[in-house]
């Protein structure tokens, strides 16, 4: 049975599924295509992601296309409710907005006693979750973001993934695009949304400069920020720079920034140390999966004081008496504070996530218990839905060029 904020917000929430949907053509037109063969007919699938209006379009996809769906939401603070609530209506889902972590815990573990033969997971919850309690009859999966392919990669690494992933977070038509352009946009969207700020002429200082390092900074960079990039990697540092960012270490970009976005996947970059050098009134934000990215813990057990002054913003005490401010508690901003990504963007994500899932089911009992990346020809498949979604139209090589391309000969 399932468990939501409230049932009533259901047709609210079905308002929301049909405006994403509408900008979901390249996800819609293949499940249209799935609809009619039904490849998944009958096939247990246990999934822990963000509840948003464009996953509620992959949920709608995988059911025409013959799913058994129970749903869990990815994080304690991401929940849309009133998508939770129509989804409900349509499937089990257990997931509700403001959770504590027994509550989110106990949801995950709901899908996981339903017993699922396939796992769809962003950030690799349900899959360590699933291996914990050594859950029997799971026969592969797919996960959707860099984080939870570092964890199961891990996994991997030391022998102990128990079935296939494939990692769709890997696949170009989504790293290139959800994690460049669209937390880019959203997560700007949502420190926009909670603190109703300018941004213009913000000192802006971002942490990481992977794909959703590289989006923030360039969204930033185009509302009028001027931006520090803080970077480990020497290549990805000289990158930013050539791109025309300045670029630091924590330390000394906190003495100077005023908003910092961290996007790294990692512990403690802003470590408490650089937090006691910011200035009055430094805003602190993460667009990364968990919400280990800034030294909260740290932070809110030397608090002098730490009060709510708007929703999604936390005024902070340090004990100089410095005020700091953090939106969202320090989770992923674009969530927690907006909406996530935009539908055009997220029809690729789950474009590839259906055909993860299809691939799964035809072809685990060939696969090795390691992480994949996403077939050629499947991320083909997607990209050409999403162009034809957006009207585009592309040329075709000539036989003559093929040729070409394979002779030394001028």
């Amino acid at each position: 049975m399932s468990k939501v904020a409230d049932q009533k917000l259901s047709r609210s929430g079905e308002k929301n599924f049909l405006w994403a949907k509408a900008h979901m053509g390249a996800l819609t037109n293949l499940a249209e295509k799935y609809a009619k063969s039904k490849p998944l007919e009958g096939i247990k699938i246990g999934v822990c992601l963000h509840i948003t209006k464009e996953t509620s379009v992959l949920i709608d996809a995988l059911l025409g296309a013959g799913a058994d769906l129970k749903v869990a939401g990815a994080n304690p603070l991401s929940t849309q409710d009133d998508i939770a609530a129509y989804l409900s209506t349509r499937t089990e889902v257990w997931a509700w907005r403001g959770q504590s972590a027994k509550e989110y815990n106990w949801c995950i573990e709901q899908v996981i006693g339903s017993h699922p033969e396939q796992i769809i997971d962003d950030g690799a919850d349900l899959h360590v979750a699933a291996h914990l309690s050594k859950a029997r009859g799971i026969v592969g999966g797919s996960e959707e973001t860099t984080t939870g392919v570092g964890r199961l990669k891990a996994m991997e690494a030391e022998g102990r993934l128990a079935y296939p992933v494939i990692a769709v977070n890997d696949a170009k038509t989504k790293f290139m695009f959800d994690n460049r352009y669209g937390t880019g946009q959203s997560t700007l969207d949502g420190i926009m949304r909670a603190t109703a700020l300018l941004l213009a002429g913000v000192r802006a200082v971002v942490v990481g400069y992977g794909w959703v390092g590289k989006g923030v900074a360039m969204r930033a960079r185009g509302m009028g920020a001027r931006v520090t990039v803080v970077e480990i990697d020497p290549i990805r540092a000289l990158e930013a720079h050539l791109d025309g960012f300045d670029v630091s270490d924590i330390d000394t970009a906190a003495k100077d920034g005023e908003l910092f976005v961290t996007t790294t996947g990692q512990k403690n970059v802003v470590p408490y140390s650089a937090v006691e050098k910011m200035k009055e009134g430094a805003i602190l934000s993460n667009a990364g999966h968990f919400d280990v990215e800034i030294d909260v813990k740290t932070m809110l057990s030397k608090a002098k004081g730490v009060k709510e002054v708007r929703p999604n913003v936390d005024e902070v005490i340090l004990p100089s008496g410095k005020k700091v401010y953090l939106v969202g508690k320090g989770r992923i901003a674009n969530l927690v504070a907006a909406e996530g990504h935009p539908p055009e963007v997220m029809q690729m994500s789950f474009a590839n996530q259906m055909m993860a899932a299809i691939r799964i089911h035809a072809d685990h009992a060939k696969m090795e218990k390691r992480v994949y990346g996403v077939p050629a020809e499947l991320e083909d498949e997607v990209a050409r839905a999403a162009l034809k979604s957006m009207g585009i139209a592309i040329g075709t090589q000539t036989k003559e060029q093929k040729e070409y391309a394979k002779s030394w000969e001028i």
